[in-house]
């Protein structure tokens, strides 16, 4: 492959082919916030936080090829890996402290939610390169979105998500309220999608948390949505775990304002909190991991065909001699920290099973 400036390679949940995008000239969009997407289309990855070292990117499609997943393989996808951040994952004692920052708020009636993420560092096992985890996540996960893009300014990640944040085209979209996690066990991991009948019962913590992403997401298609419609909570899986799922389909008048409805979307309070902006600049302040483009969004921006834009879940960014992996969980409350801590261990091991590589 020729010398670019912009990678994505990402797979759409139950399908047989991937789809590569790929800038060959110049340097992928710099953008500063959601509105600025207005009219544009491409590929984007965005982070949590924008800032100027941490922009949203929209990578130019000046190259699309559609291929079957198995003839991957025969793929020379030459990613230039650094080492730009060295070691950032958080310990034990500082999920801890984070923990006692947060909850002590939310027992003050300060935040109705907050999301705590942490990060793990693990060694790259070389010669495994990107493209092998890609690989392995789509034949782990055929469920969910896999993405693996790479730009100079953000550098090497991959996700594999169950969360859609904004799908569709034309006037006909929707979106999702995701949240409640917990994890299939013995009998339960023999069950697929759809999972109507596994015997699974949701603790009262986990229905208020999904029932705070519905609410506040019904909130912003009020602003934005000439009708929508509300369906579920359902039951859904992720690898080896399960949330609740509520699905929104609603008709979107204009769509050449989508910058504006991400805006008001993103960060959603399943990968933030509420109230969003107090929840929001307490993470940025006082977490212990910088988030980076973890619960961001990336995906097909494309307001005149299909748009699909997924939240950066069970993500890692691939380095040169390290793999950063990420997870989070909401805290409500009455949240107990090593419950908690055991959450984000499983959400860990999504990325831990693309890099073979046991959880320690």
């Amino acid at each position: 492959m020729s010398e670019i400036s912009g990678i994505a390679l990402f797979r759409q949940p139950h399908s047989d082919e991937a789809t590569l995008v790929v800038q060959n000239e110049g340097m992928p969009a710099e953008l500063f916030s959601c509105p600025e997407l207005n009219g544009r289309s491409g590929f984007v990855i965005a982070p949590f936080e924008v800032k100027p070292e941490q922009p949203i990117l929209l990578i130019r499609p000046d190259s699309i090829q559609q291929m079957p997943i198995s003839d991957l393989s025969d793929l020379s996808l030459d990613i230039p890996l650094t080492n730009s951040f060295g070691t950032t994952g958080a310990t034990r004692m500082h999920y801890a402290i984070d923990f006692a920052n947060e909850h002590s708020q939310l027992v003050l009636g300060t935040f109705q939610k907050i999301v705590l993420a942490r990060c793990v560092d693990e060694q790259r096992q070389v010669p495994q390169t990107p493209l092998d985890f890609f690989l392995k996540a789509c034949e782990l996960y055929p469920r969910l979105f896999i993405a693996l893009v790479w730009t100079e300014k953000s550098g090497c990640w991959l996700t594999a998500t169950p969360e859609i944040l904004l799908k569709g085209e034309g006037a006909a979209w929707q979106t999702m309220a995701l949240a409640g996690t917990m994890k299939l066990e013995g009998e339960q991991l023999k069950y697929d999608a759809p999972l109507k009948d596994v015997p699974i019962t949701w603790t009262t913590k986990n229905i208020q948390e999904q029932r705070v992403v519905a609410t506040y997401i019904a909130e912003c298609l009020e602003q934005y949505a000439s009708d929508f419609r509300e369906e579920g909570p359902v039951t859904v899986r992720a690898a080896n775990l399960v949330h609740l799922r509520s699905d929104f389909n609603f008709t979107l008048p204009d769509n050449a304002h989508i910058g504006n409805l991400l805006q008001s979307l993103h960060p959603t309070p399943a990968v933030c909190g509420l109230p969003k902006k107090n929840a929001f600049d307490f993470i940025v302040r006082h977490e212990h991991t910088p988030r980076r483009y973890y619960t961001g969004f990336m995906g097909m921006l494309n307001p005149q065909a299909q748009t699909f834009l997924y939240v950066s879940l069970r993500c890692m960014n691939i380095e040169q001699d390290l793999c950063h992996l990420f997870a989070g969980g909401g805290l409500l409350k009455d949240s107990v920290e090593e419950q908690e801590w055991q959450e984000t261990e499983a959400k860990l091991d999504t990325m831990r099973r693309c890099i073979a590589i046991k959880n320690k």
